[in-house]
């Protein structure tokens, strides 16, 4: 499907200008959640026929372009579910959502094509792993003999109602260190990322104490529980760096991540259940940090401080519920996310993740309206692992722009073919460009030599260009050279 529309769009709505301004930085990770599991998200509805199936396909594509509009850049989309996935895998079946029954075949990939539709948009697509649970027993029950839970008996505990894959077990770190290989050898993912790698709520009396006596070799259970945890961390992102060093590696831990002192009773927290993400950003064994903000006043805000003084160098990209702005959750305000968007960015946290999809799909209370007019009004690249490279890509040569009736094709050509590298094209309505600024964006993350923007064709104009290359480690190239261009009614 070709995305040209919503290039011409977005160039003609920075053009004309917005009711609305706020500080935009030129480099920002924008993230949602797409959660698959129960059809939340996506697929919203079984496919079975190739009618179903096309217009499950495009029911995507319609949400992909919405956050394309948006200026979404990050797309973390759940491909483990509990011991069932939504791409081909030897490991584990396929799960019902795509079709009605486990193990069915959809008739395409989801997951390659989703990468490619958020590739042609411009924007990464993150697969999002479920860690250790394998679910309640109703699920397991659904997924019959397929379920881990028949296939691998032994990596499994039941507890409160509930299946887990055991952490202690040297097996269980094996077994989910083979789904992520998997997926890294077979697809071309931008990122891995983690949720629910922890032990459960209330996991004091979790069974695993035979476990322990044969391997926790004289630690504490809490410093053992803790190390099951920091293992599998260390060895998925070893793992990943290896195979695919461009490949991010991300979690999504709890959000209040260890108690603080001037927030007594804070509840719940990430070494409640054994969760150490501090170690993991001291070791450099994570990209990026998503912890789930799902709170508000003092077990929001302190926390979020927190995470910003022990980030290490790695990204923090604070994740915020806004499904909790439902009434039949906490019914919160606008305003309230609001008040949150304005607090991460002025705290220099390096992007903003939203859970879930469904509530900007939807437009709740106004919030799609309100990130694309106002906080998200101008793309953003994403910030540079600079950790794993810092070589800069060469520089786009030959630019030219002609203009094709309301349009003007702005094309580069660069000396080598390099199918890994993106672009993005700037633009200032005078003779020079400030490329420093996100206003002077008109698209990023593009993957071909060229770019059509929509123009008033009846309005005497000066543009002036210029186009960078990024690989894949997010590294940007110097500047091409400018080229100016006087739009007018009369042809040239």
């Amino acid at each position: 499907m070709s995305i040209k529309p919503y290039i011409f769009i977005l160039f003609a709505f920075i053009i004309q200008g917005s009711l609305y301004a706020a500080d935009s930085p030129k480099r920002e990770i924008r993230a949602v959640w797409i959660s698959t599991i129960y059809g939340m998200d996506w697929p919203v509805k079984t496919a079975t026929t190739p009618e179903t199936r096309k217009a499950q396909q495009q029911d995507l594509c319609n949400k992909l372009d919405m956050l394309k509009e948006a200026n979404f850049n990050m797309i973390l989309l759940q491909v483990r579910l509990r011991g069932d996935v939504i791409y081909k895998s030897e490991i584990e079946p396929m799960s019902r959502v795509l079709t009605g029954r486990t193990g069915g075949n959809p008739g395409y990939d989801p997951l390659t094509f989703a990468i490619e539709e958020c590739h042609k948009r411009g924007m990464e697509c993150h697969a999002w792993f479920v860690t250790y649970p394998v679910g309640k027993a109703d699920y397991v029950r659904m997924l019959g003999s397929k379920s881990i839970v028949k296939q691998r008996p032994d990596l499994c505990k039941f507890y409160n109602g509930e299946w887990y894959m055991d952490p202690g077990l040297p097996g269980t770190t094996d077994y989910i260190l083979s789904l992520v290989k998997e997926v890294v050898t077979n697809y071309d993912i931008d990122g891995v990322h983690f949720d629910y790698i922890r032990y459960p709520e209330n996991g004091d009396g979790f069974p695993d104490g035979t476990v322990y006596a044969k391997y926790g070799a004289g630690k504490s259970l809490r410093a053992w529980r803790e190390d099951n945890i920091n293992r599998l961390v260390a060895r998925i992102y070893d793992s990943v760096k290896r195979a695919k060093p461009w490949v991010q590696v991300s979690s999504s831990p709890l959000g209040k991540v260890s108690p603080l002192p001037n927030v007594p009773n804070a509840g719940l927290t990430g070494r409640s259940v054994f969760q150490n993400t501090q170690e993991w950003l001291r070791q450099e064994k994570q990209d990026l940090i998503v912890p789930m903000m799902y709170y508000r006043g003092n077990y929001f805000y302190p926390f979020i401080d927190k995470w910003m003084a022990n980030k290490n160098g790695r990204y923090v990209v604070p994740g915020l519920g806004i499904y909790r702005m439902l009434p039949g959750d906490a019914n919160w305000s606008l305003d309230e996310i609001s008040q949150q968007i304005e607090y991460v960015r002025s705290a220099k946290a390096d992007g903003i993740s939203f859970f879930r999809g469904a509530q900007l799909f939807r437009n709740y209370k106004g919030l799609y309206n309100k990130l694309k007019n106002n906080y998200f009004k101008y793309p953003a690249l994403l910030p540079p692992l600079t950790w794993s490279s810092e070589e800069k890509p060469p520089t786009p040569v030959n630019v030219n722009v002609i203009r094709e009736g309301d349009l003007l094709r702005i094309s580069w050509m660069m000396r080598d073919d390099d199918e890994s590298l993106s672009y993005t094209v700037y633009y200032s309505r005078s003779s020079s460009v400030n490329t420093t600024l996100s206003s002077s964006i008109a698209a990023t993350g593009l993957r071909k030599w060229d770019l059509y923007l929509s123009v008033d064709a009846t309005i005497e104009q000066e543009f002036t260009f210029c186009v960078t290359a990024s690989n894949r480690y997010h590294i940007e190239s110097n500047p091409s050279q400018e080229i100016y261009y006087y739009l007018s009614k009369y042809s040239k």
